[in-house]
This record gives structure tokens, C-alpha cells and sequence, in this order.
């Protein structure tokens, strides 16, 4: 069953709307966790996104993606200064409402099924500054789309919509910014042919990237598998926010078949410093085990070097999708 989630973006509704995204920092601005910044960790596509701006809901939307690393968006100009420069994106299809929901008019109705904690809303129906995502009861939820009625459409929320099957195909926005960074290593005047060529063959998990990671990785973390042929250079670390040093270190990967490598990138599966494997709350556990990944019992995954924990701490804190929130 797809969830319910509230947005609240008054400063950038019309650069989020008009792109069909949500974004966020990672951290605050003090570096910690915040929780409305974890949550986008935990959307999954087919999730109800409930768009909050200026005292009303005024879209209604469904995510199309999973969360995944972007930079913040140019378009936002001098909005959020302060935020980080990378940060997690999420494609949502909106539906601009033609009559927006004012959660005042309706805060009756509204008040009993508001979280206790991380609330978009005061019991007195207005909303909290503080908060850009929440999760919403399935009650709250069904409310909401009640409210919006005869608005929906375009069948947003049907429930033949809500089990589409999604596409695993690299976000489009991510792509263009990978290439975005592959031309200006291309053209860096500083950097010799051999690095360049070095430097863009990590990229894809090849070159002397690979040959590294082979040289201190000899099977698979989790099938086991020893023949190379099948075996992925999976970044830790992604190339794309790595720096030079980083997309060429070889302890900035692991040896992965192709499925886990795919598990791994999407941080539908991370590691623990001793080894423990991390399956995030948002994977489909029956095509984990189809894909050769144990669901059931806990598993290790070896002894990891202290250069590979260094970067496995950073897959943990920003790839993997499970969110780190209290409570």
C-alpha cells in the first residue's frame, strides 16, 4: 500500500511544483540530522505527496522515484542560501487542485488524526515552519483525498495507478548531472589524458578503478561469487559526489555480482563497520531473496578495512534509504 506524505515548501512550491520534485538539504545547517530531511529517504514510488504551501494544500501528488543525491536546484536561486549543496531529490507528478484544501476550515475533522509528533499542522490547523516532510496515518491520508474530492482528475490516486510498476532506469536529472561532470573532467586542462581516461572509466566502474577494488576484493559480499567476469567495481562513495582521489581509491569500493552491485547503488542495502548487512525498510524483501540476498537471519559480510569503513559510513549516512529518525 503506497503511504501518505505532507509537504510543506512555502519557500520553493512553485520551482518544486513546476518541476514535479521535492528537494532537501541532507543535514541542517549545524550538520544534524534533521528528521523532515530523513523522511525523503523513505519515499518509494506509487507514495501520496500532499502539497502544502501559503495555508492550503494546493497539489496533490505521486512519487515517481525513489529519494536520490542532486544537487539543490538552480532554480531555487536565493532560497535556502544556506543550504548544503547536495541534497535528496525525489520525482513527484503533481496535480494542481482547483479548489486548494484549507486544513483550517476542516481542522475538526483534521485534529484527531494528526501525528503526535512531527505534526504538519498545529491543532489549531496551522502550519509549522519548521517542517518540510512528515508522514501522514493512512487515516489522515484518506481524509485528505476526501477533502480534495472531484479535484483528483486525473485519476492520480486510483488504485490501478497506485500498483504501476515503476522503472528502475537511472533518474533522468541524475544522468544529466553526471554528464554534466564527466565533460568537465573532460576538459580540465589540469588533468593529463591518462587521468581524464582514468577518471571517467570509474565512472561506469572500470579502468584502474577496478583493477583496485579487485586487488583487495576476491568474491562477492553476499553470493560469494570469485569469477571476475561477474563481478561489479561498486562505488561506495558515489562518483559523482566523490572527489578525484576517491573515484580512484580502491578501498572506495566492493566486488558486487550485478543484482547486489544494483541493491548497493540504490541503497536498498548497506553495511555495517562489523559486516552486518542493512536491508532498508523501503526494498521489497521477496525480490531481495530472489536476488540472492538473505532476509531472514542476520548476515555478515566480512571484515571491511578502515579505509573501506570510512567510506561505508558515508553509503550508510547518505545512499542508504532507511531514515534515522527517533521515536
Amino acid at each position: 500500500m503506497p503511504r501518505y506524505w505532507w509537504v510543506n515548501h512555502k519557500q520553493t512550491v512553485t520551482q518544486e511544483r513546476g518541476g514535479n520534485y521535492i528537494w532537501s538539504p541532507k543535514r541542517s545547517r549545524n550538520g544534524r540530522r534533521n528528521p523532515f530531511y530523513e523522511f525523503m529517504r523513505e519515499v518509494a514510488p506509487g507514495d501520496v505527496v500532499f502539497s502544502y504551501a501559503h495555508a492550503q494544500v494546493g497539489a496533490i501528488g505521486r512519487a515517481t522515484s525513489f529519494a536520490y543525491d542532486f544537487p539543490k536546484p538552480a532554480e531555487f536561486g536565493k532560497a535556502g542560501e544556506n543550504w548544503s549543496d547536495v541534497g535528496w531529490r525525489v520525482d513527484v507528478d503533481f496535480v494542481a487542485l482547483d479548489e486548494p484544501i484549507h486544513p483550517r476550515e476542516h481542522i475538526e475533522a483534521i485534529r484527531p488524526l494528526l501525528p503526535e509528533k512531527y505534526s504538519p499542522l498545529s491543532v489549531k490547523g496551522l502550519g509549522q515552519q519548521n517542517l518540510y516532510l512528515t508522514l501522514l496515518s493512512p487515516q489522515l491520508g484518506t481524509l485528505l483525498e476526501g477533502l480534495a474530492g472531484p479535484n483528483l482528475g486525473l485519476q492520480l490516486l486510483d488504485a490501478d495507478r497506485a500498483n504501476e510498476p515503476w522503472t528502475d532506469e537511472a533518474p533522468a536529472a541524475l544522468h544529466e548531472w553526471e554528464e554534466e561532470i564527466e565533460k568537465q573532467i573532460a576538459t580540465a586542462s589540469s588533468l593529463s589524458e591518462t587521468e581524464r581516461h582514468r577518471l571517467i572509466s570509474a565512472r561506469m566502474g572500470q579502468g584502474v578503478f577496478r583493477q583496485r577494488v579487485l586487488e583487495r576484493e576476491r568474491r562477492c559480499r553476499i553470493t560469494g561469487v570469485e569469477r571476475q567476469i561477474h563481478l561489479v567495481a561498486s562505488h561506495c562513495k558515489p562518483w559523482r559526489v566523490a572527489n578525484n582521489d576517491e573515484r580512484l581509491d580502491g578501498e572506495n569500493g566492493l566486488a558486487l555480482t550485478p543484482s547486489i552491485d544494483h541493491l548497493f547503488d540504490k541503497g536498498f542495502i548497506s553495511f555495517e563497520d562489523n559486516g552486518r548487512l542493512l536491508i532498508s525498510p523501503v526494498a521489497d524483501q521477496s525480490a531481495l531473496a530472489r536476488m540472492g540476498v538473505p532476509t531472514g537471519n542476520p548476515f555478515s559480510a566480512g571484515v571491511f578495512s578502515h579505509g573501506q569503513k570510512r567510506y561505508l559510513d558515508y553509503h550508510r549516512e547518505m545512499i542508504f534509504k532507511e531514515s534515522r529518525v527517533g521515536g
